[in-house]
């Protein structure tokens, strides 16, 4: 007799496995049911207006408008986002985006769409393997933003043993780690690095503990080779990268090989877009072209996301040799379409830079300041490392980005520390 877990994961196993054309005939079904429920909310009926349903082809999905977060803000502070329509007496979860035009956005969940956000997340404890034997550190200060609050209630669903690590400093963190024997642990990748550094200074060895899996999620990092190899190292533990939206679910799980992410494609559609001032509707690329990934969710009723530019950039590879067939991007999230700066010709993504920080030293804090000098756009780092590292920076940055960027060296403890996702781009080009 299978148990629960036993069941849904082989049910998720064959759902990885589907041939392309039966995963698109799945992705139809599902989009025309989440469309004759969209249409019937204030905010989509407009939008839907001129679209003929149901879409007999996955290829309509362009006939479709493209969403932006813009379109989803309410008109007053404290409203949820325009597409969680329902009656408010529908929903029974409340949490806000990080931050969106200057305030947190209110984003809400039905029971059914919270089940659906823990399905998801079956996906990414699938690829870290997690059983109930095992237990898990949650090193997350809990609070609106719906961060790890879903890896939690998924963890619980699978049995794993769940040690909240809210409102706790990391030296109270690593030693609930050890005082717990805990074998998983739930973080950014930023704090993963951190906790390595506070783990030297408190001669914890962190490789000594029973720790061997690190989840990861908020940022960019769990599947960039120095940064994963940095975590590794440091833990003597096995990276999982995972990505997610607020207002769009838990959409995507780190690849065995640790070389990049696949789309949940069972639960998403995903689109490979270039925008620019001649393409704002977006414009389709190539396979193995950078590109913003549009998703569509199509288990959250409540609160659909159809066509939503998530300003994340990847790079698509559907020749990954592996025994999932979903979408698989390589590296992962490679940065944000938001945070990108072209510096005197040249294309600079800040997680390009934390790479090769990362390469000189695996956890020192640094941070990235903008600025803009005679209508040209110029980039410094600020980081925590000796005069010889940061000429070591200031070399590797010029021979990999092809820019002489200034580095300075300051004193260690001055620069921001970061728990959730990580803020260290400075933008003053507008100062």
């Amino acid at each position: 007799m299978l148990n629960f877990n036993e069941a849904e994961q082989i049910e998720r196993r064959k759902l990885c496995g589907l041939s392309r054309d039966e995963l698109q005939a799945l992705q139809l079904r599902k989009l025309n049911e989440l469309l004759r429920v969209a249409e019937k909310q204030a905010f989509y009926a407009d939008r839907l207006a001129d679209v003929s349903l149901p879409l007999t082809s996955l290829d309509q999905i362009t006939t479709l408008p493209i969403l932006t977060k813009t379109d989803m803000i309410p008109a007053h502070r404290g409203l949820p986002g325009r597409i969680f329509g329902l009656p408010r007496d529908r929903y029974t979860r409340m949490h806000q985006t990080s931050g969106t035009s200057g305030w947190p956005m209110p984003v809400y969940d039905t029971p059914q769409d919270w089940n659906w956000f823990l399905h998801c997340w079956q996906f990414v404890l699938d690829a870290a393997n997690v059983t109930s034997n095992d237990v898990a550190m949650m090193a997350f200060s809990f609070g609106p933003f719906i961060g790890f609050w879903t890896a939690n209630d998924a963890l619980v669903q699978r049995g794993a043993m769940v040690v909240p690590g809210g409102g706790m400093s990391s030296e109270a963190r690593l030693q609930m780690i050890v005082d717990n024997e805990c074998t998983i642990v739930c973080c950014t990748p930023t704090y993963a690095l951190h906790l390595v550094s506070v783990a030297r200074e408190n001669k914890i060895d962190l490789a000594a503990t029973k720790v061997t899996r690190i989840i990861v999620a908020g940022e960019p990092g769990g599947s960039m080779p120095i940064v994963r190899k940095r975590i590794e190292e440091g833990w003597g533990a096995k990276v999982i990268d995972h990505s997610g939206a607020s207002e769009l679910g838990a959409w995507g799980f780190g690849s065995d090989d640790g070389r990049g992410m696949h789309v949940i494609e069972s639960e998403f559609i995903a689109e490979l877009l270039h925008f620019d001032d001649d393409h704002p509707s977006g414009q389709s690329v190539a396979e193995g072209e950078t590109a913003e990934l549009v998703l569509t969710n199509l288990g959250r009723f409540g609160g659909p996301a159809i066509r939503y530019r998530t300003g994340d950039i990847v790079q698509a590879d559907r020749s990954n040799a592996s025994d999932c067939n979903f979408l698989w991007l390589r590296g992962g999230v490679l940065g944000r379409a938001d945070d990108m700066m072209v510096i005197r010709g040249v294309n600079v993504f800040p997680s390009s830079i934390e790479a090769i920080v990362r390469e000189v030293d695996a956890t020192a804090e640094f941070r990235i300041i903008a600025t803009r000098e005679d209508e040209m756009d110029q980039l410094a780092v600020e980081a925590e490392l000796s005069i010889a590292d940061s000429k070591r920076l200031s070399d590797l940055l010029r021979d990999r980005l092809a820019l002489r960027v200034a580095v300075q060296n300051v004193e260690t403890g001055t620069l921001p520390q970061f728990q959730a996702k990580a803020r260290r781009l400075v933008d003053r080009r507008s100062e």
